[in-house]
């Protein structure tokens, strides 16, 4: 008999039931919000419904040493996260993104790349936030870069300058990228007027294929040369996008923005989640990096809209820029421009802004990898 109660006893102490803190069912919690919102709002469900379920299996409380958690080395999770850990996963995803990017409404109007460029204000205000609240420059250096909306690009740079903190910012840099039209939305409309709503842009020339096919070419060279320290990131983007435009590779095009993006995809919000472990993330540091990532969003999309009614001062009518596409300068495609496009159409419903959206859009996914570069060259 006391060989039975011992050996209960013993399975008891292995259970989740034993193990289980309040911080734990806090995390689980979180984590079935994700899903929630994922499935019934339908924010960005293809990242945080394996977010929001990794958060549930990283925190499943287990007896210590049983080498199955995301942070015991050798086990299934941990081999996964390496991926994420030593950056494999996001340029992958890039040369997806690259493969399923169309280029054409910024190479018709080179302009729009400024926007892009403004809004990337938002990366480094958040850096001098970060730095203010006392983090260290390369721990600031991967908290700011969620202002970009790039989660691999937030996943990269963080594993590179404060892997101990990659967890909190690859979670908040997707949960505000999910919230794209909830923190943009006030804010475009609270900075410009009814007037400037109203602006209607000349539709953009044709791109020939063969400024298609060049594109990828001179833009890798042309960044890759300013930050070689972007080059993972950049290389793959360009070369995913020539893929698609050259129009001789289509298997290896629609392999890249597939099934290999999609897999990683899965990966890559899996692990991120199982990474949240409760002893892990929550700390004092993740509350202060949710903060800064949301006034990064804030900072971003402010900088983008005043940005184009600053241009407009100088621009001749029926060539002004309606400042309702600033927004669209983070790298949340087609997201940001999706919520460009429906403002205008709410100020004007036959004023169609998205395909002038996309090209400060794709813009931002080229600058929050610059960006990315520039503070892995100066804080790596």
């Amino acid at each position: 008999m006391n060989q039975i109660i011992s050996s209960l006893q013993q399975f008891w102490e292995f259970t989740g039931f034993c193990n289980m803190t309040w911080q734990h069912l806090v995390m689980i919690v979180i984590g079935i919000v994700f899903i929630t919102l994922a499935i019934k709002k339908e924010w960005e469900p293809l990242l945080l419904v394996p977010i929001g379920f990794g958060m549930i299996i990283g925190n499943i409380p287990m007896f210590p040493g049983l080498n199955i958690g995301v942070y015991e080395d050798g086990s299934v999770l941990n081999i996964l996260y390496q991926g994420v850990k030593q950056g494999w996963y996001p340029p992958l995803i890039f040369l997806g993104i690259g493969a399923m990017t169309d280029f054409s409404a910024l190479i018709s109007q080179p302009r729009l790349i400024l926007i892009g460029a403004a809004a990337q204000c938002g990366i480094f205000g958040a850096y001098l936030l970060a730095l203010a609240l006392g983090f260290a420059p390369n721990e600031a250096g991967a908290i700011g870069i969620i202002g970009g909306a790039d989660g691999p690009t937030a996943i990269f740079l963080s594993s590179k300058l404060a892997p101990d903190l990659m967890g909190a910012i690859a979670v908040s840099a997707y949960s505000y990228m999910a919230l794209v039209p909830v923190i943009q939305k006030p804010i475009m409309m609270l900075l410009t007027t009814k007037k400037e709503r109203l602006i209607r842009m000349p539709a953009p020339r044709a791109v020939s294929q063969k400024e298609k096919i060049i594109f990828p070419i001179v833009g890798f060279l042309t960044t890759a040369f300013i930050v070689p320290s972007g080059l993972p990131l950049l290389g793959m983007l360009f070369f995913g996008n020539l893929l698609k435009e050259s129009g001789v590779t289509r298997r290896l095009a629609e392999t890249a923005r597939g099934p290999l993006v999609d897999v990683i995809t899965i990966l890559i919000g899996v692990t991120v989640g199982c990474s949240t472990q409760a002893d892990k993330f929550l700390t004092g540091n993740s509350v202060k990096i949710f903060c800064l990532g949301l006034l990064s969003f804030v900072i971003a999309t402010t900088c983008g809209v005043l940005f184009v009614k600053f241009i407009n001062l100088f621009l001749k009518e029926g060539r002004k820029i309606n400042p309702l596409i600033g927004n669209a300068g983070v790298s949340a495609v087609p997201d940001s421009a999706r919520v460009s496009e429906m403002a205008g159409r709410e100020a004007d419903p036959t004023n169609h802004l998205l395909m002038h959206a996309m090209g400060p859009n794709v813009a931002g996914v080229i600058g929050s990898a610059v960006a990315a570069g520039i503070l892995l060259g100066f804080l790596g």
